[in-house]
């Protein structure tokens, strides 16, 4: 049986968090930019049309291609993240996504150069969607595996901290500019100041990056596997073990990840288009309102993170999955009142009932599977359901709202997503207090004769 890695000192632990969390909000920044100047900028400069819904459907096509991308990121970064290292391939990740936003502020507009404007837009927009899908798995796992069992949940919430946090940052960068610009400079020059801010953000990330030491846990495993190769042992690719003995653990993976992906794109993306084209507000309530649920998002999701560490990681998730079944109808309801402390109301408990989701979900999902596999089954089970979930989850929105007129159908879409994520836990096996050091045939099943997680029994009726 594989020893237990001996737990990083707290020193050691802060770098490791700092690091990750660090890493992941520069990361989500640049991703979420591009979120919010297709909803604002985009539908304008690189897709000029009539019909402003039209523009918007068309941009956030491409906001979707970056999702799409993804999964293929997730499996070559996994991939080489099992066999080389995680810090490797993380520096890789940042100083791809940190490029590609940066470029994207050079970009000429569509009245410059016609279709080669999207056309780069979209090239830029893969390379950015590519990075993503190798980061999220790389910065959960090297938090994961230098924490220790007791408190992982906790841990492992901050490198999802960043999701807000590259939020935070990347809205109230656009909320400034458009706060302090007219709406003519806005679009004239003022767009490019936030992509343009990307490359100050790597050179930062990277520098404290590189300064953390690899995963214990993946050093052993390597070591181990050195044993065995040295021995005329053959490992299968990492993706091909995921898919034989894993497969359960990235299917629980991608419907866990359903209702919280699809929530967050709606709560935060699809708001600016629907309080700008649909309500006639000004960008900067939207924004604003953003930037407060963002903020108390980003407090919350530790919070959620370390209550599963006491009641597990299943009741958590399904405080918030429960939450947004009802909260999808409230959400808009609170939204056509056209009052600001409404609507940021609304996004906010919409986001605190996502964190619930979000918090635990790092730990959860490294926790079902194999060191040897881990970075290839959490990437391919997390950015997959990123492509049904929050890269269609915008564009859906905007046919429905286009559609039909109203939200009713956007809250019904809402809630049946957080009904599968509700389902899906239901069914899962409780993961916490389970080694990361010791393997485990799937998900859902221990290997026979090993030990099962301590609080494994609560499954079936937590």
């Amino acid at each position: 049986m594989t020893t237990q890695a001996t737990p990083a000192p707290r020193g050691g632990i802060g770098r490791v968090i700092s690091a990750s969390l660090i890493g992941t909000t520069i990361e989500w920044y640049d991703f979420f930019l591009y979120g919010s100047a297709a909803a604002l900028v985009f539908n304008k400069l690189f897709f000029p049309s009539s019909e402003p819904l039209v523009g918007t459907l068309l941009a956030f096509l491409t906001y979707a291609i970056g999702f799409a991308a993804r999964p293929l990121g997730g499996l070559v970064f996994g991939h080489y993240g099992d066999k080389i290292g995680r810090k490797k391939l993380l520096v890789l990740s940042l100083l791809l996504m940190g490029g590609a936003t940066f470029v994207m502020g050079l970009l000429p507009t569509h009245a410059s150069i016609g279709v080669g404007a999207p056309i780069l837009l979209t090239v830029l927009r893969l390379i950015q969607g590519f990075a993503l899908g190798g980061e999220w798995g790389g910065a959960v796992l090297l938090v994961s595996e230098h924490g220790d069992d007791k408190n992982r949940g906790f841990w492992a919430s901050w490198p999802q901290a960043g999701a807000p946090g590259g939020n935070l940052l990347a809205t109230g960068v656009l909320a400034l500019l458009a706060a302090v610009q007219s709406e003519e400079a806005f679009l004239a020059w003022g767009w490019r100041i936030p992509f343009l801010l990307s490359g100050v953000l790597v050179v930062i990330g990277l520098w404290i990056r590189v300064s953390v030491s690899e995963s214990p846990v993946f050093l052993e495993a390597q070591a181990k596997a050195a044993e065995q190769a040295a021995a005329g042992v053959k490992e299968k690719p990492p993706i091909a073990e995921v898919f034989r003995s894993n497969w359960r653990g990235v299917l629980t993976a991608i419907g866990t990840r359903l209702g919280e992906n699809i929530s967050y794109y709606i709560i935060t993306a699809f708001l600016l288009v629907y309080v700008t084209t649909h309500l006639g507000l000004s960008k900067s309530q939207g924004l604003n309102a953003a930037l407060i649920g963002s903020a108390i998002h980003f407090i919350t999701i530790p919070a959620w993170g370390a209550l599963s560490d006491r009641i597990g990681r299943r009741p958590v998730t399904l405080i918030g999955s429960v939450g947004m079944i009802g909260w999808a109808f409230v959400f808009f309801t609170m939204l056509d009142t056209k009052s600001f402390p409404a609507i940021a109301t609304a996004v906010t408990i919409g986001l605190v009932l996502h964190g619930a989701m979000y918090g635990p979900q790092a730990a959860f999902i490294s926790e079902m599977f194999d060191t040897k596999v881990r970075y290839s089954g959490a990437s391919m089970g997390s950015q997959l359901a990123s492509i049904i979930g929050g890269a269609l989850a915008p564009i859906i929105a905007v046919a429905l709202l286009d559609g039909y007129g109203s939200s009713l159908p956007i809250s019904i879409y809402l809630a049946a997503a957080a009904v599968v994520t509700t389902l899906t836990v239901l069914v899962a096996k409780e993961t916490r207090g389970r080694s990361l050091a010791q393997n485990h045939n799937s998900a859902t099943e221990t290997v026979p004769g090993s030990r099962r997680p301590e609080h494994d029994s609560i499954s079936a009726d937590s």
